[in-house]
């Protein structure tokens, strides 16, 4: 699951809901900093009410991303749309089809909870800024692999770019798809994706229900 995806339950909790989002947003700002699930669950009860419900919300992250990734439709869509991409881009080594596939049905599935619960992406933001941002960093200080410095920069950021809107474009999934290839230094890929991502998209959106057998709300 992608960040929307992952705090739409729980949109009624900040803390929760961004808590939820930052193993992924760790993995964009800080990658050498990590927060897994068995430390985090150590602080689930801890006194400081910002770091207990930041806990919590990184052990819901975990335990979805562990349904979610083992979901028969998930796996079926990830890999069609690998060997389509494969067929798509030929011999391109650094082109990685099979995290392509996985990236785009979380991007697009994101897309779609956006078109079926309007104004909750306007929301989610709404919270992210809500939020202090250098209480959860100190709040992940207390449990991550190292500790980062990066966090609360990164969380403004996200904030500020607003990039989940551009999930509702091809054109800007791409753009997307292509920042994070540079990020890990792999070759952008060109604009003969855009035809093949509408049909690719429609298969997401078709199978949504199906994506989310355990959600935490009713998808349909």
């Amino acid at each position: 699951m992608n960040s929307f995806a992952h705090a739409l339950p729980y949109l009624h909790d900040a803390y929760f809901a961004v808590g939820c989002c930052l193993p992924d947003w760790l993995s964009a700002c800080d990658r050498k900093c990590r927060v897994r699930e068995k430390r985090a669950r150590k602080f689930v009860d801890d006194p400081d009410p910002i770091v207990a419900t930041t806990a919590r919300g990184i052990v819901q992250h975990h335990r979805d991303d562990e349904w979610f990734h083992q979901t028969p439709t998930f796996n079926r869509l990830m890999l069609k749309f690998a060997v389509e991409l494969r067929e798509l881009f030929g011999n391109e080594r650094t082109m990685r089809p099979g995290f392509v596939g996985h990236v785009i049905v979380e991007l697009f599935l994101d897309a779609y909870l956006h078109t079926r619960y309007p104004g909750k992406m306007e929301k989610f933001y709404e919270l992210v800024s809500s939020v202090d941002r250098e209480q959860v960093q100190a709040a992940v200080n207390r449990f991550a692999t190292q500790p980062t410095e990066k966090l609360a920069v990164g969380i403004e950021r996200f904030r500020r770019a607003r990039y989940l809107f551009d999930y509702d474009t091809d054109q800007g999934v791409l753009f997307r798809i292509n920042r994070v290839f540079e990020r890990v230094n792999l070759q952008p890929l060109d604009d003969m994706m855009l035809d093949w991502m509408p049909h690719a998209r429609k298969r997401v959106y078709e199978n949504a229900v199906a994506l989310l057998p355990h959600y935490a709300i009713v998808v349909g």
